[in-house]
């Protein structure tokens, strides 16, 4: 079951990429405080999570801001060493914070897990995007058929 308007966010163990290499984060503790937007993607360095989901974010901090976000995270099923090579690549500075769920254990506590293996993807997360505050879900933007309409920055920054 997906997660719903109401909810608590999960707290699972997500990784996220640091100077020294991978460290491990609990999503309770970089999600669960404040107001956050979090979105997320199928896979980093895929063509529409490149060239508009991301960038979109990166290019919106600034306005997301100042309607009282705290924290803009995005998270993916893929490993911390990827995440960090993506953000880097596309210039996500301390704007976003990239997290990566490298087994899958935040996309299954959400319920929004998709099979990408007829792409050769395997199991990766839907594209999404929640709204938190002081970890309780208040917004559920989920794509209903895998485009960019509903979880777009503008399509937040429309929902807040």
């Amino acid at each position: 079951m997906a997660i719903a308007v109401g909810d608590p966010i999960p707290d699972v163990e997500v990784q996220i990429m640091t100077d020294e290499g991978p460290k491990r984060v609990r999503t309770g503790e970089v999600l669960g405080k404040g107001k956050t937007v979090l979105f997320a993607v199928p896979g980093a360095f895929t063509p529409t999570c490149s060239d508009y989901h991301l960038p979109g974010f990166v290019t919106r901090a600034k306005d997301l801001r100042a309607k009282g976000v705290d924290t803009i995270a995005c998270i993916s099923v893929n490993d911390a060493f990827v995440m960090g090579a993506w953000g880097r690549d596309q210039n996500v500075g301390s704007s976003i914070l990239m997290l990566a769920d490298g087994n899958g254990a935040f996309t299954q506590a959400v319920g929004l897990e998709m099979d990408g293996s007829a792409f050769g993807l395997g199991q990766r997360s839907r594209r999404y995007a929640l709204v938190v505050e002081d970890g309780v879900v208040s917004r559920v933007l989920v794509e209903p058929k895998g485009g960019l309409d509903v979880s777009s920055a503008e399509s937040v920054l429309e929902a807040l």
